[in-house]
């Protein structure tokens, strides 16, 4: 059924939903739901069970006695809490627009698109500026400047970097991290290093896939996350001014869960995403709104984007 909004009823547009959708991933502009995994829930909050550190990694005695009985453990879990928040943008369609550009493009699915766009940039500057943050990375198990020996100097020893991070995370949660996550003006620099030319000068045909997989196997991690989206950060009216979302100054070593609905494997964080309201990370729906003559497509979320714990992790300043 549709929701009903300001006297009007909002009908849901599943169609323009999986098109935005099919486009938003062949474009592969934004990472955050990767690294943070969706986790698909009934309730808009709740308390859910973390497996933790200490429960994997600690020390079980398991030598039994004849005719004795075994040793019995268990798994630890500690109480966490999620309170998805809806976020949602409107984008209006003129009934003389629609006319106007009938024979040029489907200005439906354009307003879809660009409204979808924005509702999941904001997403990803969430994501972003929580996982760039030295408030939630803090202390030395946690987080390395590495500012006095930056990225950006090609002769900087960056594979060492590198791999004591991920010494570090290790060490504190027994589990190797999978993932690297850096912006793109860093992988460029990653693929100027000195160095690392060096290491991966006998890859064949190295195309920017291969090179990513070259840099994947010198750190012995098995993803790389490109930070690659772009805001505007000017007012409104005001002239475009490009910046990062995912910031130069940081890169993060950690271990991504490669099943967000698997509440049973440990790592870094989760996306919540309240399907009893938004059955997907981005809702198209449309109503009508007669005293500006025009369609309004509204496209919103539920979601609650959520480092569970920063142990699975550690924050590199490099610049």
């Amino acid at each position: 059924m549709g929701v009903e909004y300001s006297g009007t009823r909002a009908t849901p547009r599943m169609d323009l939903g999986v098109a935005v959708m099919e486009y938003v991933e062949q474009e592969n502009e934004f990472i955050g739901t990767q690294i943070l995994p969706i986790f698909r829930t009934q309730k808009q909050k709740s308390v859910f069970p973390a497996i933790t550190r200490e429960s994997i990694t600690r020390d079980a005695d398991t030598k039994r006695a004849t005719r004795g009985n075994y040793n019995r453990d268990g798994f630890s879990a500690k109480d966490k809490s999620y309170n998805c928040q809806e976020h949602g943008l409107e984008g209006a369609l003129d009934d003389s627009e629609r006319a106007m550009y009938a024979s040029d493009f489907d200005a439906e699915l354009v307003t879809s698109k660009i409204t979808t766009r924005r509702v999941l940039q904001a997403q990803e500057k969430r994501i972003a500026d929580q996982l760039f943050d030295t408030s939630v990375f803090t202390g030395a198990a946690l987080y390395t400047d590495h500012s006095a020996n930056p990225w950006s100097d090609i002769a900087t020893k960056v594979v060492k970097q590198v791999r004591d991070a991920k010494s570090k995370v290790r060490a504190n949660c027994g589990i190797v991290p999978n993932a690297l996550v850096l912006s793109s003006t860093n992988i460029e620099r990653l693929k100027a290093n000195t160095e690392i030319i060096d290491l991966i000068k006998y890859t064949s045909r190295p195309t920017d896939a291969e090179v990513r997989t070259a840099l994947a196997d010198l750190f012995g991690i098995k993803y790389i996350f490109e930070g690659k989206a772009i805001r505007n950060t000017a007012k409104e009216g005001k002239p475009f001014v490009s910046g990062d979302i995912w910031s130069d100054l940081y890169a993060l070593l950690g271990l991504v869960i490669t099943d967000g609905q698997d509440l049973s494997q440990p790592g870094l964080g989760r996306t919540f995403l309240w399907v009893s309201d938004s059955p997907e990370n981005a809702v198209v729906e449309q109503y009508r709104a007669e005293e500006i003559r025009s369609d309004i497509f509204r496209v919103r979320q539920h979601v609650d984007e959520m480092v569970i714990d920063p142990y699975f992790a550690h924050l590199l300043k490099i610049a």
